[in-house]
């Protein structure tokens, strides 16, 4: 086989089993075609309900044994003592601040700022041009949306909701929905 491939669930193979001139694979047919131990994955999901079918495919991938990759733009400004788990997404113009933690399977949109000693855990979708300050938790499967701001030292719980242009002031509970400014 090629050395790179696609995968998607049944449902969504196309009908000529390519795509940008690349084969296809059935997700459920991925290690009998791309074998785990031969391979590497890679899977950047969109935020879909709060980033689970995102943290389902990762896990699938996981499970079956593959080791999975994190892409970090070459345009995105890393201080020393960054921490980033696997298969997270980091495009241009992101500042990862001194001693901050990038869970495993984030997305870091565009032109955000990740400020020092900032925690974003697993499962997390941040959009663009959002300003995560010092000493922030950012809780798992949370999604934060464009120009948001999270205060210095603020907690938010996990599957929290940002929305756009959003000022976080202090901590939110699990599953919390936060629009407005201030929010």
């Amino acid at each position: 086989p090629s050395d790179l491939a696609f995968t998607v669930e049944r449902d969504y193979l196309p009908e000529s089993g390519r795509f940008e001139g690349l084969p296809v694979v059935p997700l459920d047919e991925l290690p009998s075609h791309y074998p785990p131990d031969a391979c590497l994955a890679f899977a950047p999901a969109s935020h879909y309900r709060m980033n689970t079918l995102r943290e389902r495919i990762y896990g699938l991938l996981r499970g079956a044994g593959y080791e999975l990759v994190s892409y970090v733009s070459s345009k995105a400004t890393r201080f020393p003592g960054l921490e980033i788990g696997d298969n997270c997404l980091v495009l241009e113009d992101n500042t990862l601040q001194p001693f901050c933690r990038i869970g495993s399977n984030v997305v870091l949109w565009s032109g955000n700022h990740v400020g020092h000693h900032a925690t974003i855990e697993d499962h997390a979708f941040v959009t663009s041009h959002v300003v995560i300050s010092g000493h922030c938790v950012v809780g798992r499967n949370s999604f934060i949306g464009v120009n948001a701001t999270l205060r210095d030292g603020i907690t938010l719980g996990a599957h929290t909701y940002v929305g756009m242009a959003t000022a976080v002031t202090r901590d939110t509970a699990e599953r919390s929905v936060v629009k407005g400014n201030p929010g």
